[in-house]
């Protein structure tokens, strides 16, 4: 009897087995951003999904505003301090220094002689062309001649003519000395005989008017 009851508490014993409960699955319902953070949370606080948020920086476009064209009371053309110039009759194209400093427009000529027609006086000379190099002869009326003086050097008399320059939209017939211009970097220099009350000059500026 002692016998039987101990067989069948050992097949009691053997057939019973230990199941391990299944793990809790935890659904996490749709993240909500924290504002005060950089991180994505559940309600529940033990998940979270962290998600790296990338800033990309909004571009900085900067524009200068256009440069004016006018100024003054006037509202008169600005130019730079170096400008391409039309000379006429001799139908060039140069460029020229514009110099405030100077009273009288002066261009650079050659093989220049005063002559005498019907008795008036001209001035013949020769002025070379910047695109070829080729001298262009003229023979234009004098209109006076004026004595320059030069820091070690004889007083130089030159002889005074009157041409047409176009500069843009200005076109005017003003007083011009021929002189040697060779050791200077442009040929015609633009004074204030030009450049009063018809424009106003930025130094900082160059070829500001169409060609």
């Amino acid at each position: 009897m002692r016998f039987t009851v101990m067989f069948l508490v050992l097949m009691l014993l053997g057939g019973c087995t230990t199941v391990a409960p299944e793990p809790e699955v935890v659904n996490c319902p749709e993240p909500k951003a924290c504002p005060a953070c950089e991180v994505l949370q559940c309600p529940d606080p033990e998940v979270q999904i962290v998600e790296k948020i990338v800033q990309v920086p909004t571009p900085v476009i900067t524009t200068e505003p256009p440069s004016a064209t006018t100024a003054g009371d006037m509202h008169l053309p600005i130019i730079g301090a170096v400008e391409w110039v039309d000379v006429e009759p001799a139908g060039l194209r140069m460029q020229a220094r514009i110099d405030t400093g100077a009273e009288t427009t002066s261009i650079h000529a050659e093989q220049v002689r005063l002559v005498e027609k019907e008795g008036k006086r001209y001035v013949r000379f020769s002025v070379p062309d910047p695109q070829s190099d080729e001298l262009v002869p003229m023979e234009l009326r004098l209109r006076r001649q004026v004595l320059i003086k030069q820091h070690s050097r004889e007083p130089e008399r030159r002889f005074v003519v009157r041409m047409w320059l176009t500069l843009g939209d200005m076109r005017s017939r003003v007083d011009v000395t021929l002189s040697d211009r060779q050791d200077f970097e442009f040929p015609l220099l633009v004074g204030r005989n030009f450049l009063v009350d018809a424009a106003i000059v930025d130094v900082s500026r160059r070829h500001t008017q169409a060609m």
